[in-house]
């Protein structure tokens, strides 16, 4: 292990083949730092645990914090991989990350909002409306996240749900109740509309690289819904034909909880194919749709992946064999684009491997 650096030494990182570069202090980690200088890195949930900051290290040194080995494991490590949200640095370091942009990531900021509308879709999922500040703007790609700030520095993550100005400056999100969840009782129990809540973003390297004319898969699990309707609007809006087919896997039909929206951008947009999966049918759901894993209905339709881009959302175990599997498929690795929704089991799992 490379021996621990002085706290008050800062080291210089350099991302290829962007080339581009900025500081970090030494107790810093290397995706704090990039987020502080606007360097727009692939990251998910900043925790150790969904591994969707993991990157290559060309040269320099490192020290892991606490992270979970399906994010990162002691092989991949030990090859000059890092977890860049766990990662600080003891030298000057060299990554290689591709999906680092010339363009600068949005502002991150802290604000006040108030709830507009709080609408049940399904047993266990609420639509919730946010209402920003009218005197400041909140600009975000289209499938990042926000951060809810509660009491005792407690943080909660949600994606944005709808494309940046398709709501008078307002937020969509996609709520599902975790029983016990400390958020997730109050927005099902406690709290009302017109109350204020205090948001921190956007956050997260999710959204659609333009870049390409490649034909695309959106694949969502449960709520991972939010941020890929996020993507179809932001293509609509813009005027974006490429092809997607959109799979949408639940355990049960209820789990598919705006099916009415879908099909109304099925009939406004035809280059758009849409895939309901539904994984645990019971008779009196009367089910006569897909069956299945909804990651592995991609590759029964398409067995060849190579010439694709592939946007995966939802919960951790989906995303992860979708890209493995994917890349058996021949998925070139740099055209998966992943958020997985973190629990906090998930991240406790984390806080524990010391």
């Amino acid at each position: 292990m490379p021996p621990a650096a002085d706290t008050s030494s800062t080291f210089q990182v350099t991302i290829e083949p962007s080339q581009r570069t900025y500081t970090v202090s030494a107790d810093e980690t290397l995706l704090a730092g990039g987020i502080r200088a606007g360097i727009n890195m692939a990251y998910g949930c900043k925790d150790g645990a969904c591994g969707s900051c993991k990157c290559k290290k060309l040269s320099g040194s490192v020290v892991h914090s606490a992270h979970q080995a399906k994010a990162l494991s002691e092989d991949e490590e030990a090859q000059g991989l890092v977890l860049t949200c766990c990662a600080t640095p003891t030298s000057d370091v060299v990554l290689e990350s591709r999906q680092v942009t010339a363009q600068g990531a949005y502002p991150i900021k802290k604000m006040p909002t108030r709830i507009n509308l709080m609408e049940k879709k399904s047993a266990d999922v609420i639509r919730l409306l946010l209402q920003l500040p009218a005197s400041e703007p909140f600009p975000y790609h289209a499938g990042q996240y926000i951060e809810f700030l509660l009491p005792n520095g407690v943080r909660r993550s949600y994606s944005m749900a709808n494309a940046p100005q398709t709501l008078a400056n307002m937020l969509e999100l996609h709520i599902r109740h975790m029983p016990g969840g400390l958020f997730t009782d109050q927005v099902f129990g406690t709290l009302k509309e017109r109350d204020i809540l205090r948001i921190e973003g956007p956050y997260g390297s999710f959204y659609l690289r333009e870049d390409s004319t490649k034909p695309m898969i959106f694949l969502a699990s449960g709520t991972g819904f939010a941020p890929i309707k996020a993507l179809i609007e932001h293509m609509q809006r813009t005027h974006i034909t490429r092809p997607v087919t959109f799979y949408w896997g639940g355990r049960r039909p209820a789990d598919l909880y705006m099916m009415d929206w879908v099909n109304a951008k099925l009939a406004e947009m035809p280059h758009l194919r849409f895939v309901p999966v539904v994984s645990d049918a019971l008779p009196e759901d009367d089910w006569h749709g897909r069956t299945g894993f909804v990651h592995q209905a991609v590759l029964q339709d398409v067995p060849d992946l190579s010439g694709y881009q592939v946007y995966a959302c939802g919960a951790p175990v989906v995303v992860a064999s979708a890209q493995r599997d994917y890349l058996l498929a021949g998925l070139p690795a740099d055209e998966f684009y992943a958020d997985a929704f973190t629990s906090e089991a998930d991240k406790a799992l984390t806080a524990t491997l010391i």
